[in-house]
C-alpha cells in the first residue's frame, strides 16, 4: 500500500498540538532520559517505540476503565488504547525531530460482530514512511518496530471490510479527540468509538 502524506510540508509532522504536546516536560523528560542510552536517531525510534508498546498496558488489555488521550497523560498515568498510546509514540519521536504521523485502520472486533477504528503511526526514515502499531503485544499480537516491511499488530482482511486508510495524519482526527475527550470511562467510549474513519469537518 502506498502511504499518502496528507501535508506536503514535512514540518507538520514534527508540529505539537494538545494531544500531541511534545513540549510538555514529562514527554520532554521521557524523550531525554531514553535517548540517553540510543547512538542514533534509528535506535531512539526502536526505543521509544517499544517503551511506549511495553511499559504502557493498553487500557482493554490491563481492564483499566481510565480513558486518556493526551501524550504528557499517558505517560504519566500509563494507561491508554490504540489511539492514545499513538499520540504518546508519536510526541516521543518529534521531541526528537523525527517525523512522525498517525495512520488508521477498519478493523473487525475480534469476536466479529461489529468493526473498530484502530490507531498506529508512521515515522519517516531515509525519505519513506514505515508504519509501527504500538497498541501492545497480546496472545496472538507480535507488532515489532521495522523499517524493513511492515510487523504490525493486525493484519487487514479486505474481504471482510476491514480497510488500511492510507493517509498520513499530521494531527489527531478530530471527531475521535472529540470522543475520547469527551469519554468518563472506557466502557462509555467503547460505545461511541467510530467504526470507520470520520470525514474532516470544516
Amino acid at each position: 500500500m502506498e502511504l499518502i502524506q496528507e501535508n506536503p510540508d514535512l514540518s507538520a509532522y514534527l508540529a505539537a498540538d494538545e494531544a500531541i504536546d511534545h513540549r510538555h516536560p514529562l514527554v520532554r523528560e521521557t524523550a531525554t532520559r531514553l535517548a540517553e542510552g540510543a547512538d542514533d536517531s534509528y535506535v531512539y525510534a526502536r526505543a521509544a517505540y517499544e517503551f511506549v508498546r511495553d511499559t504502557i498496558p493498553h487500557s482493554a488489555d490491563a481492564g483499566d476503565p481510565r480513558v486518556t488521550w493526551r501524550a504528557s497523560d499517558v505517560l504519566e498515568r500509563r494507561t491508554g488504547i490504540c489511539h492514545a498510546k499513538a499520540h504518546a509514540l508519536v510526541a516521543l519521536l518529534r521531541a526528537e525531530d523525527i517525523p512522525t504521523a498517525l495512520c488508521y485502520q477498519r478493523l473487525l472486533h475480534d469476536d466479529g460482530s461489529a468493526f473498530a477504528l484502530h490507531g498506529l503511526v508512521a515515522v519517516r526514515f531515509d525519505g519513506s514512511w514505515h508504519r509501527q502499531d504500538p497498541r501492545g503485544n497480546k496472545p496472538g499480537v507480535d507488532a515489532r518496530f521495522s523499517l524493513g516491511g511492515e510487523r504490525l499488530a493486525f493484519p487487514v482482511d479486505a474481504a471482510a471490510g476491514e480497510v488500511d486508510y492510507p493517509t498520513l495524519h499530521a494531527e489527531p482526527n478530530p471527531v475521535l479527540l472529540d470522543i475520547l475527550k469527551a469519554a468518563p470511562d472506557r466502557p462509555w467510549l467503547w460505545e461511541r468509538l467510530p467504526e470507520e474513519l470520520p470525514a474532516a469537518q470544516g
